[in-house]
């Protein structure tokens, strides 16, 4: 009698390792489909974040191109808001090279997109691959021209072609009047 009951116990659990097996991996794929699906957006995200770092950095660019025509005014004792890239309007401006020549001003190129040489480190209109962005720095006078506003814009296209836009703004005074 004794035999029997075993034999019927041994029969019961023949098929409890497979379920658990099952049950297991199961377990193992949603995990690993959960980290796979975090590691993608994850990368998502990176691209976004390392886009808006460099349009920040152009716009804050467009700013102090600004500010050095500005500069370039007091030092050459002339009028605080002479010069082609000081007239109230829309300008393309960027460094014509490594040394901090200025180009000249354009409102004819508005919507080209800088290019960027990977030699260098240079966003600029002239030379190296195109890239993304586009700047666009509008001068406005206040006060009868003795201020100053700028207002740097970038836009560039982010994955699933929105577009996305930063602007920075700055005030300069004539504080020579």
């Amino acid at each position: 009698m004794d035999k029997k009951i075993k034999t019927k116990f041994v029969f019961h659990n023949s098929g409890q390792v497979m379920i658990e097996a099952m049950v297991a991996i199961t377990i193992a794929i949603v995990a690993l489909l959960g980290i796979f699906s975090l590691l993608s957006s994850s990368l998502g995200v990176n691209k976004t974040t390392a886009d808006q770092y460099v349009a920040a950095n152009l716009a804050s660019e467009g700013i102090e191109l600004v500010k050095n025509f500005i500069d370039s005014n007091v030092v050459n004792s002339r009028a605080f808001n002479d010069g082609p890239c000081l007239t109230e309007g829309q300008h393309a401006v960027d460094y014509n090279d490594i040394n901090n020549n200025f180009s000249s001003c354009s409102t004819q190129i508005l919507a080209a997109f800088l290019d960027f040489d990977s030699g260098t480190g240079i966003y600029s209109y002239e030379g190296g691959n195109p890239s993304r962005y586009q700047r666009i720095v509008d001068v406005s006078w206040l006060d009868g021209g003795n201020q100053i506003k700028v207002k740097s814009s970038v836009f560039w296209t982010t994955i699933g072609n929105n577009q996305s836009k930063i602007e920075l703004e700055d005030m300069f005074f004539n504080w020579r009047r």
